[in-house]
């Protein structure tokens, strides 16, 4: 798989244009939601004016079969040919689909990724994976498609709201607990109640990097790329239970429960330290409070971990710490034992 160019843009409109320059296509198209098509589509609009565009609806709960076909109509609609380039610009819903419909169309069109969230800049358009939930299950159809290139612009933050800014921060938040204990205190010591958006570039470009390292070593996810799942098997229970309910809450959010859960799992199976858990859990707590659930809800979570991409068979499988930045990957846990890690998040 190829490396993407991740490329942080000052000048986010003389970097698109110098992009589109360099890519050989003869049509071009743009795909938004119908908030960045409102709020983010603007700030382009000198560059990509003559552009095609796709909108499709906004929300995760629209990442799904009937907007990929959409997108794929449009594209067939309007002449896209496999010489054709499609910029996504929007949140992690917008480049997981964009990118899986580039990935798929004519068997596969060049992609440009332009993150409008924080968390799309430093997790979901960064790395290659692309995909659509399928039955309230996340992420479960898709395909490793890097972009040409991933564009990050803080220009996008100012139209961020605070909980989506929020959410991107626990995907931060994973990549310091994976990296170092530095990056990890940093991360602990920023200040989400008065945010600093100018403090906050330098820390998302160690956030990128952190995953483009990983990425590196294992694009198709075969080892240490599972690093990159810390938090996500319970946080993707979670988010799948609370779509269920019809109240679905944001990724991050889901992440950073997830994050206590198997941080807790990590301290017991791997000895992570019992301070930097406890530092961690309150720092959660206070910034995304808490996940509502019950004893009664556990057999369902149970099921949803099932259903992990991670997993050999039935076997649950976690990525677990033994410090910041000691990965340890393919670590399973007994039903009981994962009923134990619910209960710690419960009485948190």
């Amino acid at each position: 798989m190829s490396k993407q160019r991740i490329i942080p843009a000052t000048d986010l409109a003389g970097v698109l244009k110098t992009l589109l320059d360099e890519i050989t296509h003869d049509r071009l198209f743009v795909l938004t939601d119908e908030h960045t098509a409102t709020l983010c589509l603007p700030l382009l609009a000198e560059v990509v004016g003559d552009a095609h565009s796709i909108v499709i609806p906004a929300g995760d709960d629209n990442k799904h079969v009937d907007s990929l076909c959409h997108v794929w109509s449009e594209l067939s609609a309007h002449g896209a040919t496999r010489h054709s380039l499609l910029i996504n610009v929007g949140g992690g819903m917008v480049t997981d689909l964009g990118g899986f419909a580039a990935a798929t169309f004519k068997r596969g069109i060049a992609c440009i990724n332009v993150p409008t969230t924080l968390l799309a800049m430093v997790d979901a358009a960064v790395g290659g994976k692309t995909g659509i939930n399928l039955h309230s299950l996340k992420n479960e159809v898709g395909a490793f498609y890097p972009a040409e290139a991933v564009v990050v612009s803080s220009q996008f933050l100012h139209t961020l709201d605070m909980p989506n800014l929020v959410s991107g921060f626990a995907e931060m938040l994973k990549h310091g607990l994976i990296s170092t204990e530095e990056h990890w205190a940093q991360l602990m010591r920023y200040d989400l109640n008065a945010p600093d958006l100018n403090a906050l570039q330098p820390l998302i470009m160690e956030s990128i990097h952190t995953k483009e390292h990983i990425v590196e070593q294992d694009p198709t996810e075969k080892n240490i790329r599972k690093a990159l799942n810390l938090g996500h098997t319970l946080g993707h229970a979670f988010e799948t239970l609370a779509m269920r309910r019809g109240a679905p809450c944001l990724h991050g959010y889901a992440v950073a429960w997830g994050l206590i859960g198997e941080l807790y799992l990590s301290h017991v199976r791997e000895g992570f330290p019992i301070d930097k858990l406890r530092q961690t859990v309150a720092f959660i707590k206070e910034v995304y409070g808490t996940f509502d659930f019950t004893c009664k809800d556990y057999e369902e979570l149970y099921a949803l971990m099932q259903h992990d991409k991670k997993n050999v068979g039935a076997t649950i499988n976690f990525t677990l710490l033994g410090g910041i930045g000691d990965i340890r990957i393919n670590r399973t846990a007994t039903k009981e034992e994962i009923f134990e890690m619910l209960d710690f998040v419960r009485e948190c």
